[in-house]
C-alpha cells in the first residue's frame, strides 16, 4: 500500500515531478522578476541601458571625431564641387545666358549686358564682384581684374540719364521726391516717426507703382532695402543710386505713364517727355561695358560664365588632373601648364622612396633594440624618441644648414679632399634634400613598430634553427624575418601615409623640384584662396591613399599588420 505522504502530489518539497509541473504551469503565463514585471521586459530594459551608459562614455570621443574629422572631410567634398558664388551673385546674367550658345563662339544678345549691368551694379555695392572676380579668375586669366575695373565704372552708364534727369529737375537727386514716387505712405509715415531706437520700418513699395515702372521699383526697392539694413541710414535722406536713374530711363520709354496721378506725377510726366524728345541722349548696355573694358566684348568671358553658372561643376576636379572645362567639353591643358599630374607622381614616388629608405634604416636599428639586454635598449630606445622631443622646425632647418653647399656636411667633404671647394654638392634644394630631411623626421614611426614586433619574437626559434644546422643566414632569412614582416608592413603604411601628406619640410629644404602635391594643397589654401582645387586635390589624394590600403589589403592582407604581441 501506498502511504500518501510519499505521493508526488502529496509531497509539498521540491521533487523532479513537482518541477515539471511548475514548468508547465509558467508556460501558461509570463516569467516575472522579483518586481513583477515580466522577465523578458525587465532585461530588455537592463540592456538598453547598459547600452546607454556605453554610448555615454564615448559619446564625447564620437563628437570629438565628429566635429574634428569628419565635418572637415565632408565640407572638403563639397567645396570640390561647391559653385554658388556666380548664381549668387548675378542672378540675372545667369538667367540671360540660359539660351546663350558658348559653343559658337558670338557675343551674346543686348539683355544678357543689360542684365550684366544691373548684376554687377548691386554687386559692387555689396562688395561682391571682387570675389566673383576672383573665382572666374582661376578659369580666365584677367577676370578679377576685369571686374574690379567695372566695379568702379559701371556708375558711367547710369549717369548718362541721371545727369539728364537732373538737369530737367532738381528733385530727380533727392532723397524725398523719391520716397514720395516710390514708397507707401504708411512706410512713409512710420520711417519718419522712427526716432533711431529700436529697428527701422522695412521699405514698402506704393501698391501701384511697380505695375507702371516694374525696373525702377525693383530696382529702388534694392537700393532702400541696403540703405536700411547696411547702411544703416534712411531711404528719405539717401539720394537714389544711379542704377534708379536707368531704370526710370527704361521704363519710361517702354510704357506710358500719362495715365499716373500719384504722388510727383508732373515730375514723372516731365521725364516721360523728355526721354521721347530726339535730343535724349542714349547708350547701349554693350556700347557701356565696352567703355569700361574692351574685353565685355570678347566672347571667352562670356562663355567663361556661362561655363561656369551652374550650382555645382566638375571643373575644379579637372584642373587637378591637368584639364579644364571648356564650351566644346572636357579638354587637356596645355603641356606648359600640367604641373598637378607631375606632383602626384612625384609625391607618390618620393614617399615609396622615403618608406623604402626608413626600411633600410630601420630594421637594423630595431633588430639591435630587440636583442639586447634590457638596459642597454631602453638606453638606445631613448636615442630614438630624442627626434619627437625637437621641433620638427627645427630639425628641418637644421638639415637646411647641414645640406647647403656652403654647409656642414660640404665642408667636411671639401676638408677630407672628396670633392672639390669649386665643385659642392648640391643637396638642398632639391629631391635628395627632401628624401634625407624626410627620412631622419620618419624613421622613429618606422622603428617602433618593427620594434615592438621584434620584441615578442622567441629566441627559441633561433636556437632551434641553429641546433638543426642553419648558418647565420638561413636562420634570419627563413626563421627570424618572415616573423618580423608584419612589423615592417605596419610600419611602412604608417610612413607612406604620413609623408604623402607632409609639407613642412618639403617647402623648407624641397625647392622646386622636391615639393609635394600637399605644397600645393597648402598654397591654394593661403595663398591663392582657391579653397575648391585645395579640396578636389585633398579629395583626389584621400582617394589615392584608400586605393594604395586596400592594394595592400589585398596583396598582404590588414590582419597580418600587427604592433606586437
Amino acid at each position: 500500500m501506498t502511504d500518501a505522504a510519499t505521493e508526488p502530489d502529496k509531497i509539498a518539497g521540491p521533487t523532479p515531478d513537482n518541477a515539471l509541473r511548475a514548468a508547465d504551469k509558467a508556460e501558461t503565463g509570463p516569467v516575472l522578476a522579483a518586481d513583477g514585471t515580466p522577465l523578458k521586459r525587465s532585461l530588455n530594459r537592463a540592456l538598453r541601458a547598459q547600452k546607454i551608459r556605453a554610448l555615454m562614455l564615448i559619446a564625447p570621443l564620437l563628437l570629438f571625431v565628429l566635429i574634428s574629422f569628419i565635418a572637415p572631410i565632408g565640407d572638403m567634398l563639397f567645396r570640390s564641387v561647391e559653385n554658388q558664388i556666380v548664381r549668387d551673385t548675378i542672378p540675372r546674367t545667369v538667367a540671360a545666358l540660359t539660351d546663350y550658345d558658348a559653343a559658337a563662339g558670338g557675343l551674346p544678345r543686348e539683355e544678357v549686358f543689360e542684365a550684366a549691368y544691373y548684376d554687377v551694379f548691386y554687386a559692387a555695392e555689396r562688395k561682391e564682384h571682387t570675389r566673383l572676380g576672383s573665382r572666374l579668375n582661376y578659369e580666365q586669366t584677367g577676370a578679377s581684374s576685369l571686374f574690379r575695373k567695372s566695379g568702379r565704372g559701371i556708375e558711367d552708364i547710369g549717369e548718362v540719364y541721371q545727369d539728364q534727369f537732373e538737369d530737367l529737375n532738381g528733385d530727380w537727386d533727392e532723397a524725398r521726391p523719391w520716397a514720395e514716387l516710390m514708397g507707401d505712405p504708411d512706410w512713409i509715415a512710420a520711417q519718419e516717426a522712427w526716432d533711431g531706437n529700436g529697428t527701422m520700418p522695412a521699405f514698402e513699395l506704393r501698391s501701384d507703382i511697380a505695375e507702371i515702372l516694374p525696373r525702377t521699383a525693383e530696382s529702388y526697392r534694392i537700393f532702400a532695402r541696403f540703405m536700411q539694413n547696411e547702411e544703416g541710414d534712411s531711404p528719405l535722406e539717401e539720394e537714389p543710386w544711379s542704377v534708379v536713374h536707368t531704370a526710370l530711363y527704361q521704363d519710361v520709354s517702354a510704357g506710358d505713364v500719362s495715365g499716373y496721378s500719384g504722388p510727383r506725377a508732373d515730375m514723372l510726366q516731365a521725364a516721360a517727355a523728355l526721354v521721347a524728345s530726339p535730343d535724349f541722349e542714349t547708350i547701349s548696355f554693350r556700347d557701356g561695358f565696352a567703355d569700361i573694358d574692351e574685353d565685355w566684348v570678347e566672347p571667352e568671358v562670356w562663355q567663361t560664365i556661362k561655363t561656369y553658372s551652374p550650382d555645382y561643376t566638375s571643373g575644379y576636379f579637372l584642373n587637378a588632373v591637368d584639364m579644364q572645362k571648356t564650351p566644346e567639353g572636357p579638354m587637356l591643358r596645355d603641356e606648359d601648364e600640367r604641373i598637378y599630374g607631375l606632383l602626384f607622381q612625384r609625391t607618390m614616388f618620393m614617399s615609396l622612396v622615403i618608406t623604402l629608405s626608413c626600411i633600410m634604416l630601420g630594421y637594423p636599428i630595431a633588430y639591435l633594440l630587440s636583442n639586447l639586454p634590457s638596459s642597454k635598449a631602453n638606453l638606445l630606445m631613448i636615442l630614438v624618441l630624442l627626434p619627437f622631443w625637437t621641433s620638427l622646425l627645427v630639425r628641418t632647418s637644421a638639415w637646411k644648414v647641414m645640406l647647403q653647399q656652403q654647409g656642414v656636411i660640404n665642408d667636411t667633404l671639401v676638408w677630407l679632399g672628396l670633392v672639390a671647394d669649386d665643385a659642392r654638392l648640391t643637396m638642398i634644394n632639391n629631391q635628395f634634400g627632401t628624401i634625407v630631411a624626410m627620412t631622419h623626421i620618419l624613421l622613429p614611426f618606422m622603428i617602433l613598430p618593427m620594434y615592438s614586433v621584434m620584441s615578442t619574437i622567441p629566441q627559441s626559434y633561433v636556437r632551434a634553427a641553429k641546433s638543426l644546422g642553419a648558418t647565420n643566414w638561413t636562420t634570419f632569412w627563413r626563421v627570424y624575418f618572415p616573423q618580423s614582416v608584419p612589423g615592417i608592413g605596419a610600419g611602412s603604411i604608417l610612413v607612406f601615409i604620413l609623408s604623402i601628406g607632409y609639407y613642412i619640410t618639403p617647402e623648407i629644404v624641397g625647392g622646386t623640384s622636391g615639393i609635394f602635391i600637399s605644397n600645393r594643397i597648402a598654397y591654394h589654401i593661403s595663398s591663392s584662396l582657391n579653397w575648391g582645387l585645395a579640396a578636389a586635390l585633398g579629395t583626389i589624394l584621400l582617394v589615392v591613399v584608400l586605393v594604395l590600403y586596400w592594394a595592400y589589403d589585398r596583396i598582404v592582407g590588414i590582419d597580418n599588420v600587427k604592433l606586437g604581441g
